[in-house]
């Protein structure tokens, strides 16, 4: 965790409370951007000795709030006459910029990575975009976008960040929940580029300055506190984190003088961290969030952030989660939590093997999602084998209950689920 030194002041900042304030006269029309709701979540708040109030930004037009700053730049670029946008994104900047460009009667091109999730792809071309899917990350998506828009007459770029438009677009966002909840003693805000919490915290610093603002990055795709230690900001070569919408691998000059001046403190959590609260947002506040949207919640429930007695606001900002991913990040958070376990027997090659150990795995009441014989291992004895049972449980208790069967029975058994 980070704290930092909130300098300079900030009248001397690049974006101040009125540029949101013409931001927000700019977005009064609710089919473009709407306010979302807010809903206490009092299972966080037991678990967390809070009070805590979910702003579920992922309910948003396009499933983020990207289409605030994306709209209030490309807004005014067409009242000057700018036709085509070109812009680079994992997939919710995207969307935000083809809504924005389409809804004022302009053209946009949007270069996304290789591997942006489909759902994504699709989504910005519904939009009414062009998309070019070039590059193997952000920065290298980045790249062609911008050497696209050099060769392109009158083309303007939208960067998903560094743009002082667009970081007051997103501070709307900021002054919305300072009305939601103007008594939140610390908001929670994922961190990519470091827009949104430039924007956010601009608008709270100026509403209410005694509001704790926390920010939030996943470790593998970790930028801020290098950026504060060095004064400059830090680019990595490579980032690695389910959470492709704060995948960005780095923040602005701008950003990162703003996040000095306005941010309290800034904690990192794992992609585990952000699996179990994409699954915990599932499973108790009934919401489908991605992996950058959960990471506020990820944060919360982490051991870095203390909000005992607090009234605290984290920030649901983007809910385009893929299905392949939301599979991917519920098999791993079932895993974690034993609830999904791989066992391996070691038997006699010999027929009834299999279905004694069948029945005794029922015996438990667990499923068998599926079996393997493996035979072809160093340690084997001639004539042995080994039988891999992937088993689906109700959690820690009863997976260590049917080991115990398993061995009762005169078996040796070994847990491979971390191994596997």
């Amino acid at each position: 965790m980070t704290t930092t030194d909130h300098e300079p002041a900030t009248d001397e900042l690049p974006v101040q409370y009125v540029d949101i304030e013409r931001a927000r006269e700019r977005l009064d029309d609710d089919t473009v951007v709407k306010q979302t709701p807010v809903e206490r979540s009092t299972s966080l708040g037991a678990l967390v000795d809070a009070e805590v109030h979910l702003k579920m930004e992922h309910l948003q037009w396009t499933g983020s709030f990207k289409t605030r700053g994306a709209y209030n730049k490309i807004s005014q670029d067409v009242e000057d006459g700018v036709t085509e946008f070109v812009a680079a994104s994992a997939g919710n900047h995207a969307q935000g910029v083809a809504l924005a460009a389409t809804r004022c009667g302009a053209n946009s091109t949007i270069y996304m990575p290789e591997d942006a999730p489909q759902t994504k792809v699709d989504a910005t071309r519904s939009y009414g975009a062009t998309v070019e899917l070039v590059g193997k990350d952000f920065q290298e998506t980045m790249s062609h976008a911008k050497a696209a828009v050099e060769e392109m007459a009158d083309a303007e770029f939208v960067h998903a960040y560094d743009d002082t438009d667009i970081i007051a677009g997103q501070g709307t966002l900021g002054s919305e929940m300072y009305h939601d909840c103007p008594d939140a003693d610390t908001v929670i805000v994922p961190i990519g580029g470091g827009g949104l919490i430039s924007g956010i915290s601009t608008a709270l610093k100026h509403l209410s300055p005694e509001t704790r603002i926390v920010g939030v990055q996943a470790t593998g795709a970790e930028t801020v506190h290098e950026s504060l230690d060095k004064g400059i900001p830090v680019t990595l070569d490579e980032v690695d984190t389910i959470a492709d919408g704060i995948a960005t691998g780095g923040i602005s000059e701008t950003t990162l003088s703003i996040i000095r001046a306005n941010v309290d403190e800034v904690v990192t959590v794992t992609d585990t961290e952000i699996a179990q609260a994409i699954l915990f947002l599932m499973e108790r506040a009934k919401q489908v969030v991605e992996g950058a949207g959960a990471a506020s919640v990820a944060a919360l429930l982490s051991d870095d952030l203390d909000v005992s007695g607090e009234i605290v606001m984290p920030l649901l900002c983007g809910g385009n989660l893929d299905m392949t991913q939301l599979q991917t990040v519920l098999v791993h958070a079932l895993t974690q939590r034993k609830q999904r376990i791989r066992l391996r027997v070691r038997i006699d090659d010999r027929p009834g093997k299999m279905e004694d150990l069948s029945g005794i795995i029922a015996e438990q009441e667990a499923n068998i999602h599926n079996v393997r014989h493996d035979r072809s291992v160093e340690d084997l004895e001639v004539g042995e084998a080994y039988l891999v049972f992937t088993v689906e449980t109700s959690g820690a208790e009863h997976a260590g209950g049917i080991v115990d069967a398993i061995e009762a029975a005169g078996y040796s058994v070994e847990d491979v689920t971390r191994g596997s």
